[in-house]
């Protein structure tokens, strides 16, 4: 009776044995699915970068606020009927004689009517 219960107990190992650490084991399915969920998640980031992106075209498409706000931040153009004025930053030296620099080092634009 003995041996009859060690191999029934060593036929059940046996069975068992590829279920848990076989090719499709439940080791393996468990190591695949938090492999999914860290792809899915990237794949959301991604995904909202898309939807970013997409709206940020149609935009462009659509009106020209946004290819003005583009050349006015990426290329530094200002329009016809407005003047330019960039001041100096305020660290570099001012010559003798000269006024005091402008608290303001940032580039001023202001429209002329």
């Amino acid at each position: 009776m003995k041996r009859l219960a060690l191999l029934l107990a060593g036929l059940l190992l046996a069975i068992q044995w590829p279920l848990w650490f076989g090719h499709g084991g439940w080791l393996r399915v468990w190591d695949l699915q938090h492999q999914l969920a860290a792809r899915q998640a990237i794949n959301a980031g991604l995904h909202a970068r898309n939807q970013q992106l997409t709206a940020e075209l149609a935009s462009l498409r659509q009106g020209s606020e946004a290819i003005e706000e583009r050349a006015r931040g990426e290329l530094h153009m200002v329009r016809p009927d407005e003047t330019f004025f960039q001041l100096p930053p305020a660290s570099a030296a001012a010559p003798a004689g000269a006024a005091a620099p402008v608290a303001s080092s940032q580039a001023l634009q202001r429209r002329v009517e």
